[in-house]
């Protein structure tokens, strides 16, 4: 797996993931890996995002997913992998959904 082949990985997380930052705190995460993509709150009361980047950087986005900002309880995480769509940085928290 070489760390310049961009790739791009949808997310949709559930657990207790509103109301605790997770949103801001994903951007600001996805940023400072230099990924390109958005994040937002679905009604249904998940958060999902669009990722894209270099592979060793989405897989450490993955990875904070996983765990969350301190105050959210991360119970399950569906990644759809794909292929990149020409984003540009910066990560955006968009509207719900």
């Amino acid at each position: 797996m070489g760390g310049d082949v961009k790739k791009s990985v949808r997310v949709l997380i559930s657990g207790r993931v509103q109301g605790v930052w997770f949103r801001q705190s994903a951007a600001d995460r996805a940023n400072e890996l230099g990924l390109a993509g958005w994040v937002r709150n679905r009604y249904a009361g998940e958060v999902e995002g669009l990722f894209e980047g270099e592979e060793n950087a989405l897989q450490k986005m993955l990875e904070w997913c996983e765990r969350g900002p301190p105050r959210a309880r991360v119970d399950f995480v569906e990644k759809s992998f794909g292929e990149a769509q020409g984003l540009r940085p910066p990560v955006t928290v968009k509207e719900s959904a």
